[in-house]
């Protein structure tokens, strides 16, 4: 966290309310999210309770499993779930517009511009917690590969059709959420933490019911003591007012509430199977409906007040105005949902349960560009953020106070001007370390060169030499404190982005008076080396030679119910 950051929460336990730690959004918000509330039961991660889904913020879908130990109840919740979440994925997945990208031609090798389709929008599904996207992740996990009852006909308790292929979205999904700066599949706590400091610990910010309140803590109300009671005020039957955001349940829900709810189903459902004539199977017809009511009002209460905070928190969230590089970042989300499509369509299997070597090190490598990016964007995006990384001596900003005109040697000198710029930051610069500045929405490369006397106080006796390059040497001073006053005055060379010609272009220099901010950091980030072939991966990471047993395990084969 930056001292920013701290500096926020400091403030935050000072005066009871949570304070912004930034001045836009940072994260794509859909104009129709869907927002997905789930439930699991205890001590099973994997056998879910529960859950509310929907687009409408007042008529959310109810899904519920009366006995979660039941594979058939388990598999009609997940096919339930499917019905809800694939539509809304198809429905983004057929409207398309042209794009171009970069692709290698084949028989050349060089790179050339292809037009291809890309999804005009991509589904955007919100969860309360990070607990729920591991929960998404989960369901991803175990239910891409279940076997249906047309790929397998003796296969023992058979999936749904939809339920393969909403483990594979759900996979994708889980994925892309690993990426920095991904909107596909965000938790509300999180872009809320992104955006607001509490006076707690970033664990206790996973509560949304208590980050919630220390937002929208009253006027004269601390938000400790109203977080306080988010936590722990319970009815007087012992509940919690304000569930966890989920999936986990409270253990005081599970003994006194839930537990003699299903036991109840479980004798119903006994003396329905054991019930000898029709009148006696319809009076416990209707108690084993009455006690699956009881369960469905059971998940509902528990999970409606979630329901609600995701949308408050959705309501918060769009009161700040969108950072200007957020939607390149929805764009690439944008190009991840499309791939996926495509790769669903074109019918590949599903993805399998471990990556190879060269898989698993793209990955990483594109999740550590993606965290520098963002890093560097959001400081771009927000000038709170850039305070943070100025305080951190990661920028500086400054008043430009004199600019000479200078060139490079060679046959074809390039203009090179060296800039003053005095500033009251105290930036982590070398000789020769290079820095940055956004210029026209790309970013130009500057050299810093040394500390100098700023120009009013070079002595008047000494005549100012008419040679630039010799008027940068004589301005130039060991010293941090280049002004006298203590203020540094820094030498920048400009390197790039003046065009070709002789003389710069116009805009391209910095003039006097000019308020510039600098960065240390890349504006934007490159590539590494490219990896070889998963085929030619050398055996020390999974590759030939070697027994094929000794390779990763193959995905099932696609069939009829993977296609959209």
């Amino acid at each position: 966290m930056s001292l920013i950051g701290h500096l926020a929460r400091l403030e935050a336990v000072a005066g009871g309310r949570a304070r912004p730690v930034a001045t836009v959004r940072h994260r794509h918000l859909s104009q129709r999210p869907l927002v997905l509330v789930p439930l699991t039961t205890a001590g099973e991660a994997g056998a879910p309770l529960g859950a509310l889904v929907g687009t409408e913020r007042t008529a959310p879908r109810v899904l519920f499993v009366a006995q979660p130990r039941d594979r058939e109840l388990r598999f009609a919740f997940l096919a339930a779930l499917a019905d809800e979440i694939l539509p809304y994925i198809d429905d983004h997945a057929g409207t398309v517009e042209a794009a171009e990208r970069t692709e290698t031609d084949p028989e050349t090798g060089k790179r050339v511009k292809v037009e291809v389709e890309l999804c005009a929008d991509a589904p955007q599904i919100v969860v309360p917690s990070r607990g729920g996207v591991d929960f998404v992740r989960l369901l991803g996990r175990s239910m891409r590969f279940r076997r249906t009852a047309e790929q397998d006909p003796e296969a023992p308790y058979p999936a749904p059709p939809r339920v393969p292929l909403l483990g594979r979205w759900l996979t994708h999904y889980g994925e892309r959420a690993r990426v920095p700066g991904s909107s596909l599949l965000p938790a509300m706590t999180d872009l809320l933490a992104r955006h607001w400091a509490t006076g707690q610990s970033s664990l206790e910010d996973q509560h949304l019911g208590a980050l919630l309140a220390w937002l929208e803590a009253p006027e004269g109300t601390s938000g400790a003591d109203a977080a306080l009671r988010a936590e722990r005020a319970r009815d007087a039957d012992g509940q919690l007012l304000c569930p966890p955001a989920g999936p986990a349940t409270d253990p005081a829900f599970d003994n006194k509430l839930l537990a003699p709810a299903i036991e109840r189903y479980d004798r119903a459902r006994v003396e329905l199977a054991a019930a000898e004539d029709g009148i006696e199977a319809d009076d416990r017809l209707g108690a084993l409906t009455e006690a699956e009511h009881a369960i469905r009002a059971l998940v509902v209460s528990r999970t409606r007040p979630t329901w609600d905070a995701v949308w408050r928190g959705l309501d918060l969230l769009c009161t700040l105005p969108v950072g200007a590089r957020v939607e390149e970042r929805w764009t690439r989300d944008r190009w991840s949902f499309t791939g996926h499509r495509d790769r669903v369509l074109s019918g590949e299997p599903p993805q399998p349960r471990r990556d190879d070597a060269v898989t698993a090190a793209n990955k990483l490598a594109a999740r550590e560009r993606e965290q520098a990016r963002l890093d560097a964007q959001e400081a771009l995006d927000d000038p709170l953020v850039m305070a943070g990384r100025r305080l951190a001596g990661e920028a500086f900003a400054g008043e430009v106070t004199e600019s000479v005109m200078a060139y490079s040697e060679g046959k074809r000198p390039s203009p090179r001007p060296l800039v003053t710029v005095r500033t009251e930051d105290r930036p982590h610069l070398a000789v020769g370390t290079k820095v940055y500045r956004s210029l026209g929405g790309k970013p130009q490369t500057a050299q810093f060169v040394g500390y100098a006397e700023l120009p009013e106080e070079v002595s008047p006796g000494v005549p100012e030499p008419r040679d630039p390059d010799t008027r940068a040497d004589a301005l130039m001073d060991t010293r941090p404190d280049g002004g006298g006053d203590g203020t540094p005055a820094l030498v920048l060379r400009i390197t790039d982005r003046m065009g070709r010609g002789k003389e710069p272009e116009a805009g391209s220099v910095p003039e006097k008076g000019d308020m510039l901010c600098w960065t240390l950091f890349e504006h934007d980030q490159r590539g590494g080396p490219k990896l070889p072939d998963p085929e030619n991966t050398p055996w020390t990471h999974g590759g030939p030679p070697g027994d094929a047993a000794d390779r990763p395990e193959q995905p099932d084969q696609v069939t009829g119910e993977d296609i959209l």
